[in-house]
């Protein structure tokens, strides 16, 4: 099977969704193609940041997207010998929703879904795992989808997250991580907002975050423990988390190995993200720490950056191979400030929390700092809620909706 198709989209996750929809938008054909057969998985990452409801706001969307149900943070908690700290506020930021929307992954996914029908070029295929890359003539001319069907386009945009082929062509870089996650829920005891919460104790880290009725925890182990947790059974898991957890998290649900879901942490990236024909962004680019929960908002200023530099030329029929590098140019600097940022807080503080069974008599300094002057808040506030150079939306809508 062939095609005209000006772009195919490899990945229906955030990035891809949004990449389909932005140059479906300047008059692209576009074909997103998804593996599986729907959006909904668990325990995916549910953070909208302020500067991706920037990029709807910028679009017209965000009034439709804040109709759909989710929770609203705009500050963050941490627990630390026995009392709670707060130590980032989003309330104060410059933007159209000054907080972090917690939605489900496959609501949002639902949502960028509805939105790209609007504009007739977006086309989305799901149970389409693509197995493999066409080249021809030094530059890869499109995908294989399954064991007997080929799409080819003028580019093809990798947005299938870090397991992607792509990583398997282009050089990669591993800045290591020290850290792996049990991700977990458990009910709520009351209907009381609880936001987002970090709680430390000597050895353990658990983060909350308020999911209505229920909160969804993640317990920070060490790298590679999985299988030593798993073997010494439920009952001993919940007696760790326990120790780390306020005294209010019922626990009682937490009663099955199979209650646990492993996230094995990467922090990495390509150190080239293209090449003729061929583009990576979000994960399957750089691989980001859960910690901030910002790969979903990175992943989609990088699609942004991607429409910007290569839907007008490419909706014009233009060679689009000269700009790839474009968008690696723009996109490179922040990756590398967050994930550097990411591992000085994997090996300075997370790590060393886990590898210390001392009791924690006091925050540190850093945390008395923003506890004993509010103001101070608003950095970490605006780090984490807009990051480090946010896109704005600047490819053309030929397509209107």
């Amino acid at each position: 099977m062939t095609s005209d198709l000006d772009l195919i989209v490899v990945g229906g996750g955030p990035a891809g969704m949004l990449t389909g929809l932005l140059f479906a938008r300047a008059g692209c054909q576009v074909q997103v193609l998804e593996k599986h057969a729907d959006f909904f998985r668990d325990f995916r990452g549910d953070t909208v940041h302020p500067s991706t409801m920037e990029i709807l706001d910028q679009l017209g969307m965000l009034g439709r997207f804040l109709k759909r149900a989710h929770n609203r943070v705009n500050s963050a908690e941490l627990r630390i010998a026995g009392r709670d700290w707060t130590i980032g506020d989003l309330s104060h930021l410059n933007t159209p929703a000054p907080f972090i929307a917690m939605m489900p992954q496959w609501d949002f996914l639902d949502f960028l879904r509805e939105e790209a029908k609007a504009f007739p070029g977006f086309h989305l295929r799901m149970e389409a795992p693509v197995t493999g890359f066409i080249e021809e003539s030094g530059r890869i001319a499109g995908v294989r989808v399954g064991d007997d069907c080929e799409l080819r386009a003028k580019l093809t945009v990798a947005a299938d997250g870090r397991a992607s082929l792509v990583r398997t062509m282009l050089p990669l870089e591993d800045l290591g991580a020290p850290i792996d996650v049990f991700w977990f829920r458990v009910g709520k005891a009351s209907a009381e907002a609880g936001g987002l919460r970090g709680n430390v104790a000597p050895g353990r880290i658990l983060v909350m975050i308020d999911r209505g009725d229920y909160w969804q925890c993640a317990f920070v182990i060490p790298k590679g423990a999985a299988e030593t947790y798993e073997k010494r059974g439920i009952e001993a898991i919940r007696e760790e988390v326990r120790q780390a957890a306020p005294a209010e998290l019922d626990l009682a649900e937490l009663d099955e190995i199979s209650d646990l879901h492993l996230l094995t942490v990467k922090l990495d990236r390509l150190t080239l993200w293209h090449r003729p024909g061929l583009l990576a962004i979000g994960d399957a680019a750089h691989a980001m720490s859960p910690i901030g929960g910002i790969g979903i908002n990175l992943a989609i200023q990088d699609a942004v950056a991607a429409a910007n530099a290569l839907a007008g030329p490419l909706a014009r029929g233009e060679n689009i191979d000269p700009l790839l590098h474009e968008v690696q140019d723009r996109r490179m600097f922040p990756t590398r400030m967050i994930q550097g940022a990411q591992k000085l807080a994997q090996e300075r503080v997370i790590g060393r929390v886990l590898q210390s069974s001392a009791p924690i008599t006091q925050a540190p300094l850093i945390v008395r700092l923003l506890d004993r002057f509010p103001l101070l808040r608003r950095i970490p506030g605006r780090l984490i809620g807009l990051g480090v150079r946010r896109e704005r939306v600047r490819s053309p809508a030929a397509a209107k909706p």
